[in-house]
């Protein structure tokens, strides 16, 4: 009995670490739920999803950036609140499926015969135009353009559009409020030193009144991840402050984390090393680390503690991109790592996009690389 304790104990000294993914899955499927309304910009769909954070930080004891946990800052944003209905030859297609409204477009209210202009794209009057996709992808937009455009997915009609009856309402919010969550966990022997974890929260929301996107690899999946290593990090405080910044406005064009470093809450000259996480909720083909080629002596230490512990398949290096949050730290001469895997759904900025088909293959091991990284790091 005795020695069964002891193989038990030290098997857990082992893998201690290795967070219970049932925590990252019930976040997941919170953040992805339709009280979230796609966490963006109506039925207080990101305000739902900043409170519900907020909450989760509030539980595990983080301390604080400021006052609050909530960073506050606006932004515009074209939004649709109401009526989605297009109809195509007299067929009604469904929101998101079938089709979807380019994200700067302006509402309007038509029936028109449908102009061919080449194989895929189509003119009604001067205000609407039709384009057939392979793939309906859509995003956010800070401004409003002077026509609206219909992407139809081809998949799914196989016609040539010759009319189109259409209702789609947009309304411009000139100064959405948005709010970055940002909080620590206080270092025992250098707390003015800080590691930084990060992930947007945000997603692009919904399209009318009964679509939305639950963005669960983008970035539901971050978010997760990062309040699993908040969790961890609450239990077993470091050398280090360890901070986790939960971003809005990213899908807007990564405002929420410009936003920060404009106007930071802690002095990013304190920041040693910043990873951002954003789409990792797969891995079966490995992960991608941006910016590797400009910190090589960090992606060296990542390269070795993976080696050692074959954690991740393969780690694939990509130079400087200002594709997520990680971007304008960089340009303010913080190192910083971006984070993503590969592999697995293809599902990206569209209505398929769920908590039921992410695989969250590497997530045991991605995690624990994270913890020996900033570990070494701390050394």
């Amino acid at each position: 009995m005795k020695r069964f304790v002891l193989i038990f104990i030290l098997f857990f000294s082992i893998n201690g670490f290795a967070q219970d993914s049932t925590y990252t899955r019930k976040i997941i499927n919170v953040l992805t739920s339709k009280n979230f309304w796609g966490r963006g910009y109506t039925k207080n769909g990101m305000e739902k999803a900043a409170d519900y954070i907020f909450a989760e930080y509030k539980k595990l004891g983080l301390i604080p950036f400021s006052t609050d946990y909530k960073q506050h800052f606006s932004f515009p944003v074209n939004t649709f609140p109401g009526k989605m209905m297009v109809e195509v030859n007299g067929r009604k297609l469904i929101p998101g499926k079938d089709f979807i409204v380019d994200n700067e477009s302006a509402g309007l209210k038509i029936s028109s015969n449908l102009e061919k202009i080449d194989s895929l794209n189509f003119q009604g009057n001067s205000n609407l135009k039709v384009v057939l996709k392979d793939k309906l992808t859509w995003s956010v937009a800070t401004e409003v353009a002077d026509y609206t455009t219909v992407q139809v997915n081809r998949k799914n009609f196989t016609e040539t559009p010759k009319s189109i009856n259409a209702e789609i309402e947009n309304k411009f919010v000139p100064n959405f409020d948005a709010s970055n969550i940002c909080g620590f966990v206080k270092g025992t022997k250098y707390p003015d030193s800080i590691l930084i974890i990060t992930a947007h929260y945000d997603h692009l929301g919904g399209m009318g009144a009964e679509t939305y996107f639950p963005g669960a690899n983008d970035n539901a999946a971050g978010v997760a991840t990062l309040l699993s290593l908040a969790k961890y990090y609450a239990n077993k405080p470091q050398p280090y402050s360890i901070g986790f910044i939960c971003f809005a406005g990213e899908e807007a064009g990564l405002l929420g984390s410009r936003y920060f470093t404009e106007h930071p809450l802690v002095a990013l000259n304190k920041i040693k090393f910043l990873i951002n996480l954003d789409l990792v909720g797969t891995g079966e083909s490995g992960i991608t680390v941006v910016n590797a080629s400009v910190y090589p002596k960090a992606f060296a230490i990542l390269n070795k503690i993976n080696n050692e512990h074959k954690y991740i398949s393969k780690i694939n290096s990509r130079g400087k991109a200002a594709n997520s949050d990680h971007y304008f730290f960089t340009e303010k001469d913080v190192p910083a790592f971006f984070i993503y895997t590969q592999g697995g759904p293809t599902a990206y900025h569209d209505v398929f996009d769920r908590p039921e088909t992410l695989p969250l293959t590497e997530y045991n091991d991605l995690f624990k690389l994270i913890i020996d990284f900033n570990k070494k790091l701390m050394e």
